[in-house]
């Protein structure tokens, strides 16, 4: 179950980071998603390192946190992503 969790919490972030992130954003909905776990991992990681992991209540640090990873990661990974395509494409038309 907990894997089905991340799929879904990686899904919802990486959404959210491609809806914050100004224009269009060319990677496709599976990358979204593991753009989307990894960027929870990271906020994750930052908010142990600051001490904000586990509060009473709702979490709301940690999930900003989680939020302006996937935003990081997203579009980063945006970047390589393009100049990745980018690249096959010049030489498949070479």
């Amino acid at each position: 179950m907990s894997w089905l969790w991340a799929i879904i919490v990686g899904l919802v972030l990486g959404l959210l980071a491609r809806a914050i992130l100004p224009g269009k954003q060319s990677i496709p909905l599976w990358l979204t998603v593991v753009f989307g776990i990894l960027g929870s991992i990271l906020g994750n990681a930052v908010a142990t390192w600051i001490g904000v992991n586990d509060t009473k209540g709702i979490d709301w640090i940690r999930h900003v946190l989680q939020l302006i990873g996937a935003v990081v990661v997203v579009g980063v990974g945006d970047m390589l992503w393009q100049s990745i395509r980018g690249n096959r494409a010049k030489r498949q038309r070479a």
